[in-house]
């Protein structure tokens, strides 16, 4: 299977499927550190990030509102001293899509720039 950082996220339609079950397992594996959780009644992937200070979070927050323009997928992002939390899901399928794999992938790759 070709890694999900090397994908690109793919514009969406109400009618895409939503990830499914198996598809869950297999993506995961690549992304460990993320949390797939329920908010709402809609599955979403979420992963706590930490940092020394607020400048950091803030640079990281930045660079993953960076990269959701060039994906044309936006995350929820909280920001907080030290902390930032990013929180994808498909809002058209109000679930989650391989988007938000790829997505999660991206942001993981973040750390290493």
């Amino acid at each position: 299977m070709e890694k999900l950082t090397s994908q690109k996220c793919e514009a969406c339609q109400a009618d895409a499927p939503k990830v499914t079950d198996d598809e869950l397992v297999e993506f995961i594996k690549e992304i460990p550190l993320w949390e797939p959780i329920t908010d709402d009644s809609i599955s979403k992937l979420r992963r706590n990030f930490s940092f020394d200070d607020y400048i950091q979070a803030v640079e990281f927050s930045n660079k993953v509102a960076e990269l959701a323009e060039e994906e044309d997928h936006h995350p929820a992002i909280l920001l907080e001293w030290g902390k930032v939390q990013v929180t994808w899901w498909t809002h058209k399928i109000l679930g989650l899509h391989k988007n938000d794999f790829i997505a999660a992938a991206k942001t993981d790759r973040l750390l290493e720039d």
